[in-house]
């Protein structure tokens, strides 16, 4: 925002827009006070105008997510790409761990604001995208990897296995990575927040059971849980409740 004068409005408005090396299009101007000749030139006042760029969607969620990073008191610096259909904000910081959470919850919690804020006043929605140091794309190679070995087990051994809860993202990416799978079909169980899914083999045994895979449970749900299917997840911050509920409180379309 500056405060620019002229011997007219427009000249004033030309001045600003010269300055800020913007048209009209990409500015707000405010008409603070109008220009007056005064009596025999004596106090004749200039043409006074506030100019302000009118911000992009990406522009307005990332100003947001860095007052956000203030109460969090973390210092961190986003990067904005933005296309007609998605936002997309990269998020460096000298502790990712405090931005991404476990398993990516405080990560998800931003993206909904961050979404929330850049879609106001929008007819259509544009997807915002907020991701800190490629965690969503190796979280996703991830995920992938582990539905193809679970769905190997669950065909090996006749048996419906279950994952541990996840967000609705997590779990579209569970279905589209075995929807061409011939041998399993998944599918989503549970209510919200403790949602999962499930992975039926065609050839599953009645009266075999299924196989949990979760925290704190072996194959079978009892006990440790088997080391092996367990996927890289980042550690679990003392409070985060508050990223639970909204990384979870995205629209569920994953089934």
């Amino acid at each position: 925002m500056a405060i620019y004068y002229g011997k007219t409005v427009d000249e004033a408005i030309i001045e600003g827009l010269n300055d800020l090396k913007l048209d009209k299009a990409q500015v707000e101007i405010n008409v603070l006070e109008e220009p007056s000749k005064g009596f025999l030139g004596i106090n004749a006042k200039k043409a006074k105008v506030e100019i302000k760029p009118v911000l992009s969607d990406g522009e307005r969620a990332v100003r947001f997510l860095n007052g956000l990073f203030d109460i969090m008191d973390v210092t961190a610096k986003c990067d904005v790409e933005e296309t007609e259909e998605r936002i997309k904000i990269s998020l460096i910081a000298e502790n990712s761990s405090s931005l991404i959470g476990y398993r990516g919850e405080v990560l998800d919690a931003l993206q909904c604001l961050a979404g929330a804020i850049a879609n106001t006043g929008r007819d259509e929605y544009r997807r915002v995208v907020v991701d800190c140091e490629d965690y969503r794309e190796k979280r996703e190679e991830t995920l992938i990897s582990l539905a193809h070995k679970l769905a190997a087990k669950a065909v090996r051994t006749g048996r419906k296995v279950t994952l541990e809860p996840m967000n609705p993202y997590e779990r579209r990416i569970l279905h589209s990575a075995l929807s061409d799978n011939t041998e399993v079909k998944t599918q989503s169980e549970g209510k919200e927040p403790n949602r999962y899914v499930a992975i039926i083999p065609n050839n599953l045994k009645p009266g075999k059971g299924e196989f949990k895979e979760r925290r704190n449970g072996d194959r079978n749900g009892r006990g440790r849980r088997d080391r092996r299917d367990e996927t890289p997840r980042q550690p679990r911050p003392k409070t985060s409740g508050f990223g639970t509920y909204l990384g979870n409180s995205l629209k569920d379309k994953d089934e």
